[in-house]
């Protein structure tokens, strides 16, 4: 049997990067997936026969580009470890940013009614929750394979967040809540154009959670309309887009009565968010 060592070589030869290839190695072993160290102790340890066909699997679908998160069934966001799977985007870490704009803006030590629409794995509504105790949480998605999995999460990180199912046909991300307003909005929703040539690279992630109409701005387009009448006076709606994108929502912002809209830079120093305050 070949040990853990040449099978790690054998992995980079083809092209996968040594740090997904330790991880996926720990998963093949059952180990904590930081547990480097054991590795480095168990090099020259042959792989029993389970492990090393599950190792033999998850690097064809690494190769394949599948995910790591989806072949290990888990992703750290914000601190959390939070169950995923191909009905709910891979959470990145850029989508941080919009994390840590929230919590800005949110009272550390009383009650504030924040949604997030397109809540997908849960992400960004449990790293809110974790982080502010006081906040009153509502997410939104339309797929209900996606609210399953947010809810597993909540559930595992005994994180209170009320979900409820949108209607993915109707083009108000509000319309499962008539006559709500919140303290705070936020959303990562699809804002990749359709056709987009990077589409190629996210074949297995959910398309209705990537693509938004011929310039990727339809979702964004919808919920700033519609967040008019689902925010108190002075509240702020931040919203995740792509790297060129910044301008335009800025723009849209301006033209429904928003004020104040600014944009943040995520980690690599691209537009990431763009925010702005709705003033009745």
């Amino acid at each position: 049997m070949p040990t853990i060592a040449t099978l790690l070589q054998s992995a980079a030869a083809q092209g996968l990067p040594r740090h997904e290839a330790q991880y996926l190695m720990l998963h093949a072993c059952e180990r904590p997936r930081h547990d480097r160290a054991w590795l480095l102790s168990h090099d020259r340890e042959e792989l029993q026969a389970a492990s090393l066909s599950l190792w033999q699997a998850a690097v064809q679908r690494r190769l394949q580009g599948e995910p790591v998160a989806y072949i290990v069934g888990c992703k750290a966001f914000y601190g959390l470890n939070l169950s995923v799977s191909p009905a709910v985007l891979d959470p990145r870490d850029d989508t941080e940013t919009l994390v840590d704009w929230a919590l800005e803006l949110i009272p550390k030590d009383q009650a504030f009614k924040v949604l997030d629409l397109g809540t997908g794995s849960g992400a960004v509504a449990l790293a809110i929750r974790s982080q502010r105790p006081f906040v009153q949480m509502t997410a939104t998605d339309a797929s209900a394979e996606a609210l399953a999995m947010a809810s597993r999460n909540a559930a595992e990180l005994q994180l209170p967040v009320r979900f409820v199912q949108a209607d993915a046909r109707n083009p108000d991300w509000f319309s499962a809540l008539p006559n709500e307003a919140f303290d705070l909005i936020v959303s990562n929703p699809p804002y990749i154009a359709e056709g987009d040539t990077h589409l190629a690279a996210l074949k297995h992630e959910p398309a209705m959670a990537l693509t938004s109409g011929a310039d990727g701005l339809d979702a964004i387009r919808s919920i700033i309309q519609h967040a008019t009448s689902h925010l108190h006076s002075g509240a702020w709606l931040l919203l995740e887009h792509g790297y060129e994108q910044a301008e335009r929502v800025h723009d849209l912002f301006a033209a429904h009565g928003f004020a104040d809209a600014t944009t943040r830079r995520d980690l690599g120093s691209v537009d990431r968010c763009t925010g702005a305050r709705f003033v009745r």
